[in-house]
């Protein structure tokens, strides 16, 4: 938090946009077992260290390649899985202290939407019955849960006196997916986990299905945790990014400073790497090559060095830090250690990595 200084001397602290969800140090780790005994042979290490912070009405997309820890990132600050370690605060109440009975009444107010639409959904329970057991499950009645489920339905696009009584099989993927949104803000929650929403639809329903999260947020007020591997999508809905490569973040940026000038090599890289309509903007070359390290044993220092086009020594002896920089943004990069007359010089050579 920064301050500023009055006629009289005084510091004054800037007001900052209110946190619903932070996280520091997150940590999620898989054993891998083997042998007569079954014992620990080792950890993949999928969330390694996350910090983030999500602010009231905002979105904060989380982008990355396949692996890199994006959804058990979003299931841990649900507590969907435990977290190996780490500070969770919802809402300014420390979620890794709470108890089932607690947290319970913690998630009336954050729900999730998952990537498939057909396999969140109870194939044996009508629309409505699917919407309003979510409602019974925090002690209303089925009476007016039911009422209430089809008020949602109505809300997002899907006329009860036709969709109601239907069941998942008789509904089109863009369809079920509203059915699951409607499920997630049946209880009005204050945040909504979006894990790969829109991903398993075709790109017409894309469209529709996130004006309908857009029209959502800003009917609602609601707070967007958006997961996602498609950077057009993420252009569209966010208002700040977080990228993470294998298991840690390592740039942050409200989505018009990503997506001008991205500053980790990584973030670069896969920003390259988005796919052109346009056939006279073909690439010749990758903007990035080589597979992400394994995870069960990944690189010292920084993890993206086997594959960064400016590695040094120091990436490897050290690991970088998610430092503030410049315009509130974050980025965990040796190249921006430096003092900040060397900011040119650096800027150059990123650059570059787009270049064909």
């Amino acid at each position: 938090m920064t301050t500023t200084i009055n006629g009289t001397g005084q510091h004054l602290a800037e007001a900052e946009p209110e946190s619903v969800l932070r996280t520091r140090g997150l940590r999620k780790f898989f054993p891998i077992r083997g042998g007569v005994f079954n014992r620990v042979r080792g950890w993949v290490q999928a969330v390694d260290g996350v910090d983030l912070e999500v602010r009231r009405g905002e979105t904060l997309s989380i982008v990355g390649e396949s692996g890199c820890g994006k959804s058990t990132t979003a299931r841990c600050v649900l507590r969907l899985i435990e977290p190996t370690e780490g500070e969770l605060s919802f809402l300014g109440e420390d979620l890794m202290r709470k108890g089932s009975a607690e947290l319970k009444r913690l998630r009336r107010d954050m729900q999730i939407v998952f990537q498939d639409p057909y396999t969140s959904l109870n194939p044996r329970m009508t629309i409505d019955d699917t919407v309003a057991f979510n409602l019974t499950v925090h002690g209303m009645s089925w009476s007016k849960a039911r009422a209430q489920a089809r008020d949602a339905l109505d809300q997002v696009g899907l006329s009860a006196r036709n969709y109601a009584r239907r069941y998942p099989h008789e509904l089109s993927g863009g369809q079920r997916q509203r059915v699951n949104i409607a499920r997630a803000l049946a209880l009005k929650p204050k945040l909504v986990v979006l894990d790969e929403p829109v991903s398993a639809l075709d790109k017409s329903i894309q469209a529709q299905v996130l004006n309908l999260l857009s029209d959502l947020k800003r009917d609602m007020g609601l707070t967007y945790m958006f997961i996602s591997h498609d950077l057009h999508v993420v252009e569209y809905i966010s208002d700040r990014v977080a990228v993470m490569y294998l298991g840690k973040v390592v740039e942050v940026a409200s989505a018009d400073q990503m997506y001008a000038e991205p500053l980790h090599p990584y973030t670069k890289a896969l920003m390259a790497s988005t796919p052109s309509g346009d056939p006279d903007n073909r690439r010749a070359r990758a903007p990035l090559t080589g597979d992400p390290p394994n995870p069960i044993n990944p690189p010292s220092g920084c993890r993206f060095r086997t594959r960064c086009p400016f590695a040094m020594e120091k990436c490897a002896a050290q690991e970088p830090m998610l430092l503030r920089q410049a315009g509130g943004r974050q980025v965990a990069c040796h190249l921006y250690d430096e003092q900040v007359e060397v900011a040119p010089e650096v800027e150059k050579r990123l650059a570059a990595v787009g270049a064909d």
